[in-house]
């Protein structure tokens, strides 16, 4: 227990990294704003996503701690969300003004330009899908046939598409390396939905006490269990790198 400590003592500081608010266009025409955090160019990048109602603002305090392994990251707010953490959804706000469709799979367009952006920007290195909820299940669908991914962390992703497609059949045999978290109500809708993917490919974490939090808010502070699932997914970034 003392070495576990050790570890995320010197894992939890956070540094004072650069943050930048950009805009990039996703393939409708639609403005998706962004947080960047660089503090290395030759670093690869984890670009984040949020959960339904939420902003790139559910990042804020994971975007620093995923930067202390390495990597930079990218913040994104999707056309289906609205506010977390006292920062507003910018292009859920764009999309309402316009009367643009907002539904979860809508969001799809702007993970795909996220993509792209880094691509155009970033020409080197392949790129971590990190979701939270229904971008949970977008980044696997991602995944599974775009080169310009390496793996995905993936907190509480659900079949939350039907009647338009099963979650399931989309990542049959995806074969990158996933990070799954989820409560333990949820575990086993989604180890059915990954039954068709190999387990080698998959480092799994559901609270060991607890229900546990939905979405990527597991990692925040404020919520019990934090720090387990921290070393849960400080470990599979380490097993990454070998």
């Amino acid at each position: 227990m003392r070495f576990i400590c050790l570890i995320l003592l010197s894992f939890f500081p956070i540094m004072g990294f650069a943050q930048q608010t950009i805009t990039f266009p996703s393939s409708d025409g639609l403005s998706v704003t962004a947080s960047l955090y660089v503090q290395d160019k030759s670093f690869p990048f984890i670009i984040l996503f949020h959960q339904a109602n939420y902003s790139r603002g559910e990042y804020i305090e994971t975007a620093p701690r995923l930067m202390k392994l390495g990597y930079n990251c990218l913040a994104v707010d999707l056309r289906s969300g609205k506010e977390v953490n006292f920062i507003q959804n910018e292009t859920a706000t764009k999309a309402r003004e316009k009367n643009m469709a907002t539904g979860y799979l809508d969001a799809e367009k702007d993970m795909l330009a996220a993509i792209e952006y880094l691509k155009q920007s970033n020409k080197k290195g392949k790129f971590i899908l990190f979701g939270s909820s229904y971008s949970a299940s977008l980044a696997l669908k991602i995944a599974k046939n775009n080169p310009s991914v390496s793996a995905v962390v993936a907190f509480s992703p659900g079949e939350y598409f039907q009647p338009q497609f099963f979650v399931k059949k989309q990542i049959a045999n995806l074969d990158k390396p996933l990070f799954i978290a989820c409560t333990s109500n949820e575990y086993p809708f989604v180890k059915e939905m990954l039954s068709d993917v190999s387990d080698n490919l998959i480092t799994w974490w559901t609270p060991s006490k607890g229900a546990g939090t939905h979405g990527s808010s597991a990692l925040w502070q404020s919520n019990a269990g934090n720090g387990e699932c921290w070393l849960s997914l400080l470990m599979f970034f380490k097993n990454l790198k070998k």
